[in-house]
């Protein structure tokens, strides 16, 4: 399994943002996350498509980001939009095929992990 990351840049806040993350070696069975880490603070969840079904969002985000997998391209997104200053992370997308619902959140869950890229708002 492969993980590679991309579209990340610098927007104005309110802007919207596309984070593409190509997921080579994975299936529909894996459940597919996001994760961010904004400088000197921990790595937090914030969406992911469990097993290629259903999607779950941090609270921050819910409403303004949208998680989704093209199959075809093995490729899952991250549309940002409503952007906020606070958003500024470097964003990390992680793949587990063994991953329970209950640790969904849990960044040390999972076993594959992109190389990052990264979001700024500026306000």
């Amino acid at each position: 399994v492969q993980l590679q990351a991309s579209g990340g840049g610098l927007v104005q806040a309110g802007g919207s943002l596309r984070l593409s993350c190509a997921a080579s070696g994975t299936s529909s069975r894996y459940t597919l996350a996001w994760f961010r880490q904004a400088p000197g603070k921990d790595r937090e969840f914030v969406a992911a498509l469990w097993r290629g079904a259903t999607t779950y969002y941090a609270d921050s985000v819910k409403g303004r980001f949208a998680t989704s997998r093209n199959n075809a391209k093995n490729t899952v997104y991250l549309q940002m939009n409503s952007l906020k200053p606070e958003d500024t992370a470097i964003y990390y997308c992680a793949a587990s095929s063994s991953l329970i619902l209950s640790s969904l959140r849990l960044h040390e869950q999972y076993t594959y992990w992109g190389q990052g890229t990264q979001v700024t708002v500026s306000s």
